[in-house]
């Protein structure tokens, strides 16, 4: 993998989650009924912050759940499975608002995996989906109720989101993956 160019600094992945926790309040009428499912790994800190915006919006306090969709992944001949289920929604999902919160959106088979497993945990009201990166070529049906930024790639190329926590800084770079 050869680093291009950084995409979006700190400042910019804050105000693009600032702006998606508006635009959440605004579709939803506030934050009644609401939740937020982050999938692992990096949609969890995203959940964390937007909620965290919502409470300083609002002053309403959403809860955050961790979705693994390891068990739910249609790739699970190449990838494997972990019997170490990470998932932890401690809230009921179903008559919910549910906002997925993942960090790049890419085929839509991701989506469809968390799509599966929430299902498998309750009738959601609404599952909705809050992505940072969209960057296109879609295999499946799946668009974002909010997008942070469009970042057409070609399939040649890789984005990695990172944040504070995880990884040392947050950030969101470009990369080229080697053949």
């Amino acid at each position: 993998m050869i680093f291009k160019s950084t995409l979006m600094d700190k400042d910019a992945v804050l105000r693009s989650l600032r702006r998606i926790s508006h635009e959440i309040l605004e579709k939803n009428k506030g934050g009644d009924n609401l939740c937020l499912v982050g999938i692992l790994r990096r949609g969890v800190p995203m959940a964390q912050i937007i909620a965290e915006n919502i409470k300083r919006i609002e002053g309403v306090d959403v809860n955050v759940g961790i979705l693994d969709i390891s068990a739910h992944r249609d790739d699970i001949d190449f990838r494997g499975i972990s019997n170490d289920n990470k998932t932890d929604i401690p809230f009921e999902i179903s008559g919910k608002n549910v906002v997925l919160v993942d960090d790049v959106l890419f085929t839509g088979r991701s989506v469809r995996a968390a799509m599966d497993a929430l299902m498998s945990m309750g009738r959601p009201a609404k599952i909705q989906l809050a992505t940072l990166i969209d960057r296109g070529h879609r295999e499946l049906p799946v668009c974002a109720n909010y997008i942070g930024k469009n970042f057409p790639t070609a399939r040649t190329e890789m984005i990695k989101v990172y944040f504070d926590g995880i990884d040392e800084e947050t950030c969101v770079k470009l990369y080229d993956v080697e053949n």
